[in-house]
C-alpha cells in the first residue's frame, strides 16, 4: 500500500507520520522525557529536543503491566518500558480552513493496565468527521498510579500523583502544538473510559490543569478509587513489605527494582487489599498533596473545580463484564455480602431495598455495577451539575450477538459506538443482519454528539443539562430519549456511600 508522509514542526523537534485512509497519523511522539534512572518516581520533565527528523510511524513502548495485558493482535504484542511518555495524532488528510476542535483520548485499565496504541482506540473515524484526534500514554501501577512519596528520604525523593502530572504536561504539549496540526489549542476535549474516565473527572479538581482544557466527557467513571494520604501511606509501607524491605530502606529498593519485580508486587497488593480492606483500590488518585488538594467530587460540589461542561454516563449493565472476566466486582450474592461488611451501618439494608428481587443473580449483578460505576457517575453528576452545564446519559443499546453471549450493554460497549467500530470487518461480525441498521443509528447518535460536544460545550438541542430539579438523562437505544431521574431509589441509595474508614 503506497504511504505518503507527512511532517510537522513541534516545539521538540520536525515529526514524520504517514496518511492513510483518508487520515494523517503520527505515532508515539515523546511529549516528556523517559521517567528512567534517576526521575523514576518523579514528576515529568519536558522531552529534550531533537536534531533532525524523528520517524512517528509506529508505536513505542506502553506503560510496564502484566504481559497479557499488551497484546495488539493474535500472537501481537507491545513492548513495554518506563519509557512511555508518548502521545499519538491522528488529523484528516485535507486541511480544514479554521482550526479543528481537539479530542484527547485518556485509556482505561483500572489504573494497571493499557495502551493508546489498543487498536479499538484507532480514533481515524473521529478525526474524518472533523477533529484532531489525540491519545495519549501515562504512568500507571506502582510506577505510576500507587503513591509511594511517604517513602521519601533527604536524598531519595518520590512524587505524588505521577500519572495526574503526565497527563497535565501532556495536555501543555497539546496546548502548545496542536495548532501545527490544524487543532484548536482553545478548543480542547478531554475524554476517557473506566480508569480513563475517572482521570478525565480528577483531571477537573487539578489546579495545575487550569486553561488545559474546555470540556470533559467521562464514560462509566470508576468509584472507591481516590484515597488521603494517610491510607495511600498504609498502602506504600505494605508494598514495601511485600517487597521485601524495611520502610526505612524501602526508597532504594524501589529505586533499584526491576519493573516486572514492581508489576508483581503491586498485583499482590491489589490481591492483599481484596482480603484486608482499607476501604479503597490503593492504586488511584490522592488528594491532600500540591497536585490534588481536594477530593474531586468535593471540589466539584464546592465549587473549586474547574466550571467546565460535562458528560458523564454509564452503561446499562456495565457488571455484565466482570461476571466473565476480571471477577473484582461484586456481582454474586456472597460477594456483595462481604461488601457490606465494611460499610456504616444501615448502609446494607438500604441499598439491597433498592434493588428488590436481590439476591437474584440479576440483582446482584446490577448492584456491582452501580457501586463500581453508576455510584460515580451519579455522584459527579449530582456535584458538577450545580456549577457547570452537566449532560448525563445511558447507553442501553447492544446488538443481538452481545445478548446472546450473555453480557448485553457491558462495561466499555459504548466505545464500539464513540469509535464507529460497527462500520468495520469486527463490527459486521458483532451486529447480524437485522441489527446492522440499528447499531450503525447509535453509532451515529453518539458520535454526533460528542462531536456537537467538542465544538460548542452543547450536545445537541433535545438533550437538557442535569440539574437538581428534573436530572435528565439521555438513553441511547435502537430510539434515543430523554428520561427524568431513571434509576431515583438505586441513585439515592448509594448517596453518600463509603467503604472508608
Amino acid at each position: 500500500m503506497h504511504e505518503r508522509t507527512v511532517r510537522a514542526h513541534t516545539a521538540s523537534g520536525i515529526v514524520e507520520g504517514f496518511t492513510r485512509d483518508g487520515v494523517n497519523r503520527w505515532r508515539s511522539i515523546p511529549y516528556a522525557k523517559p521517567p528512567m534512572g534517576p526521575l523514576r518516581f518523579r514528576a515529568p520533565r519536558p522531552a529534550q529536543p531533537w536534531s533532525g527528523v524523528r520517524h512517528c510511524h509506529a508505536f513505542a513502548n506502553c506503560a510496564p503491566q502484566q504481559r497479557r495485558y499488551t497484546m495488539l493482535g493474535i500472537g501481537k504484542y507491545q513492548s513495554m518500558s518506563e519509557d512511555c511518555l508518548t502521545l499519538n495524532v491522528v488529523t484528516p488528510q485535507i486541511p480544514a480552513a479554521e482550526p479543528l476542535p481537539v479530542m484527547v483520548f485518556i485509556h482505561g485499565g483500572g489504573y494497571i493496565l493499557g495502551s493508546s496504541a489498543t487498536p479499538l482506540y484507532d480514533g481515524a473515524a473521529l478525526a474524518r468527521r472533523g477533529c484532531v484526534y489525540v491519545s495519549v500514554n501515562y504512568r500507571f501501577g506502582a510506577l505510576g498510579c500507587l503513591d509511594l512519596s511517604s517513602l521519601s528520604t533527604p536524598d531519595i525523593v518520590f512524587e505524588s500523583n505521577l500519572y495526574l502530572r503526565d497527563l497535565v504536561l501532556a495536555l501543555r504539549w497539546i496546548r502548545d502544538n496542536i495548532a501545527e496540526f490544524g487543532g484548536d489549542p482553545d478548543n480542547v476535549t478531554i475524554f476517557g473510559e473506566s480508569a480513563g474516565a475517572h482521570i478525565t473527572a480528577t483531571l477537573l479538581a487539578v489546579p495545575a490543569a487550569e486553561g488545559l482544557f474546555a470540556r470533559a466527557i467521562s464514560e462509566s467513571p470508576a468509584a472507591g478509587m481516590v484515597r488521603s494520604r494517610e491510607v495511600a501511606a498504609e498502602f506504600a509501607k505494605r508494598f514495601a513489605d511485600l517487597l521485601g524491605v524495611r520502610t526505612e530502606d524501602a526508597a532504594a529498593a524501589l529505586m533499584r527494582a526491576s519493573t516486572a519485580e514492581l508489576v508483581k508486587t503491586q498485583h499482590r497488593l491489589i490481591d492483599q487489599g481484596m482480603q484486608k480492606r482499607l476501604g479503597a483500590f490503593p492504586i488511584g488518585p490522592v488528594f491532600g498533596d500540591d497536585f490534588l488538594p481536594v477530593d474531586p467530587v468535593e471540589a466539584m460540589r464546592c465549587g473549586q473545580a474547574h466550571r467546565v461542561p460535562l458528560i458523564v454516563g454509564t452503561n446499562a449493565e456495565e457488571g455484565r463484564l466482570f461476571t466473565r472476566f476480571l471477577g473484582m466486582l461484586p456481582t454474586n450474592e456472597a460477594m456483595v455480602e462481604e461488601l457490606f461488611v465494611d460499610a456504616e451501618p444501615g448502609a446494607r439494608e438500604r441499598i439491597t431495598a433498592a434493588y428488590p428481587e436481590y439476591p437474584a443473580p440479576a440483582a446482584c449483578i446490577q448492584l456491582g455495577g452501580d457501586f463500581a460505576f453508576s455510584a460515580a457517575a451519579w455522584q459527579i453528576a449530582e456535584a458538577h451539575g450545580i456549577h457547570a452545564p452537566t449532560y448525563m446519559y445511558r447507553y442501553d443499546y447492544a446488538p443481538r450477538t452481545l445478548r446472546w453471549a450473555g453480557i448485553g450493554a457491558t462495561h466499555a460497549t459504548e466505545l464500539f459506538a464513540v469509535f464507529d467500530i460497527y462500520r468495520t470487518r469486527f463490527g459486521a461480525l458483532l451486529t447480524a443482519a437485522a441489527d446492522r441498521r440499528a447499531a450503525l443509528r447509535v453509532s451515529n447518535q453518539v458520535q454526533r454528539r460528542w462531536r456537537s460536544f467538542s465544538r460548542t460545550g452543547v450536545p445537541g438541542d433535545d438533550w437538557p443539562a442535569y440539574t437538581h430539579t428534573d436530572r435528565a438523562v439521555m438513553v441511547f437505544d435502537r430510539k434515543c430519549r430523554v428520561e427524568f431521574d431513571p434509576h431515583q431509589q438505586r441513585r439515592m441509595a448509594w448517596d453518600g456511600f463509603s467503604l472508608a474508614r
